[in-house]
């Protein structure tokens, strides 16, 4: 049975339909870049939650910093996206650190892991050579660590 091009787009259409509300309801497609309140709350939340919460709500810092530093880039302001992948790095490390702990949403921390990942790459071709030293050592950190999220996801 073979499907036509145009049976094929209503597939995808229909499939991303079903699947994009629930990505965005759950939190991992971001409509917007999380307003400055918001992130002081989710950033207090993380600092004062459990162990095996922490890595699950720090990656959820990750992801909004990578967002926002994807909007600074396509705003120029570099000096500010610099700012914003330096806090990316801080908050790996301490996702690297109580990573080993029985994590909670080990799963759902991979997965925002792996859009971050995947954002930081498309900003790799819009951002100029000088400037990317930075960003491709936080790619470096933030790869290392998905592989990280991966292998407890599947030693589960």
């Amino acid at each position: 049975m073979r499907i036509s091009v145009a049976n094929s787009v209503l597939l995808l259409v229909l499939g991303s339909a079903l699947v994009l509300p629930q990505a965005r309801a759950s939190g991992l497609i971001a409509d917007n870049v999380v307003d400055a309140a918001a992130l002081a709350e989710l950033e207090q939340r993380a600092e004062h939650a459990q162990i095996n919460e922490q890595p699950f709500l720090f990656t959820q810092l990750v992801h909004d910093y990578v967002e926002i530093a994807g909007k600074q880039v396509a705003a120029g302001d570099m000096d500010q996206a610099t700012a914003s992948l330096e806090k990316v790095q801080a908050y790996a490390d301490r996702i690297h650190a109580n990573l080993g702990k029985t994590s909670k949403r080990v799963k759902n921390a991979e997965m925002l892991m792996h859009l971050a990942t995947y954002r930081l790459t498309q900003l790799m071709h819009v951002i100029s050579t000088d400037d990317s030293y930075l960003l491709q050592a936080t790619l470096k950190r933030l790869d290392k660590l998905h592989d990280e999220l991966l292998a407890q996801v599947f030693a589960h």
